[in-house]
């Protein structure tokens, strides 16, 4: 979120090869940019460009080599095409040329006036026009998003993905989750307060990134930790704010995990672990049930204590939670709502040692070793693009099923 220039120099005799990281944002005064994602120097490394996603701009910088290399701005930020993820300057060192993902276009900027000199469109026919604006706006954190423009929803959730960080939010210690396959798995969050990608409208509008909004007019009060979210039907009021709910619910899962041997297949040690996860004594299929590996569903809300909610002394909404995906955990360590479970075996073991989060307790090191091993081969399979819980604001594709 916090973008930094580091210089090094590539010398490997230079007395020091690492400079002082150069803060960008506050490089720009009050104007914060977010979401760095590349930098391309000049042929003669006397310049450098620098992009940022989120707020659709770039910095062009002069390179001080004064036997202390830094970096120093040419003027105001410049600005670019609708989230930019590449830039490269010519082999000439007269063109800048950044990439627009959310233009579909490169666009060139002379690299001493800064002004745009070119525009090539490089795809015509631009996918579903909801689902673009919602990824738009999902990667932005310009208003309508946000005021202060230091954070966007890719922030936290790039491509999808998680972060892997424990942010401590004003309801306690909260996981960054992952959102492939959350269009069947509603509702939303940790504590299941939210029932549509709607209601986080009042995430846009509040103290975290405090933008207007996409709604026209008033949303229900929020007062406290009371569930506002669940009562408050914002689905359908706000052209854009469905499409946000569109692109969000969109993440399908669509590849298997690594750890299995293919389709519908697993090694013999996650074949152990499998019988370990679906027997009534140890209880993991008892709510990681269906194929999301998840209980969790809009008609009957479904949190339970699992024995994790008392080690977070800041806790405001627990001890109860919703049940998360299984679907890719291989890839979302640390673990349990507030990330105190390091691996898999840690929630199995130090993570429940009242054996509330299933009965693990009489497993012996082999078996939580299988039954991990089970854990970090899914999907094995891939789950299916319909069913009873998905949503009605996702991209549905021809076929899907």
């Amino acid at each position: 979120i916090f973008p930094q220039i580091t210089v090094y120099s590539t010398n490997k005799d230079a007395p020091g090869t690492r400079r002082g990281s150069v803060a960008m944002d506050n490089f720009n005064g009050v104007l914060v940019v977010t979401n760095p994602w590349e930098v391309a120097l000049t042929p003669d490394s006397t310049g450098l460009f620098a992009i940022y996603s989120a707020t659709d701009d770039m910095n062009a910088c002069r390179v001080l080599d004064d036997d202390y290399k830094e970096i120093e701005g040419r003027g105001n930020l410049i600005q670019v095409g609708r989230n930019p993820r590449a830039v490269r300057v010519s082999p000439d060192g007269k063109t800048v040329w950044v990439y627009a993902a959310m233009d579909f276009a490169v666009q060139g900027f002379d690299t001493q006036s800064l002004r745009s000199v070119a525009k090539v469109v490089v795809c015509e026919k631009l996918p579903d026009e909801q689902w673009v604006l919602g990824k738009y706006l999902f990667g932005s954190s310009r208003q309508p998003m946000s005021g202060p423009r230091w954070v966007s929803c890719f922030s936290c959730h790039p491509d999808g993905l998680t972060d892997g960080r424990v942010w401590h939010n004003p309801e306690g210690l909260r996981k960054t989750p992952p959102l492939f396959g959350m269009g069947h798995t509603h509702p939303l969050h940790w504590s299941a307060d939210r029932d549509e990608v709607q209601d986080f409208e009042y995430t846009i509008r509040g103290r975290l990134m405090q933008g207007r909004g996409l709604i026209n007019g008033p949303i229900p009060a929020k007062r406290g930790f009371s569930p506002t979210e669940r009562k408050a039907d914002l689905g359908g009021r706000s052209k854009d704010l469905d499409a946000l709910a569109i692109y969000s619910n969109s993440f399908e899962v669509e590849t298997l995990s690594p750890y299995s041997e293919g389709p519908g297949k697993l090694s013999e040690k996650a074949q152990r672990g499998k019988i370990h996860f679906e027997s009534p004594t140890v209880g993991c299929v008892t709510c990681h049930s269906g194929p999301y590996y998840t209980d969790s569903n809009l008609k009957v809300a479904k949190v339970y204590d699992v024995g994790t909610g008392l080690s977070d002394p800041s806790e405001k909404m627990g001890p109860k939670y919703d049940t998360p995906s299984l679907i890719g955990v291989y890839r979302t360590a640390p673990y349990l709502h507030h990330g105190k479970a390091q691996t898999l075996v840690d929630v199995l073991t130090t993570g429940n040692t009242a054996d509330k989060h299933g009965k693990t307790s009489h497993l012996k090191k082999e078996e939580v070793l299988e039954l991990a091993e089970f854990l970090k081969s899914l999907p094995y399979e891939l789950p299916p693009k319909q069913t009873a819980n998905s949503v009605k604001y996702r991209l549905i594709k021809t076929g899907d099923k």
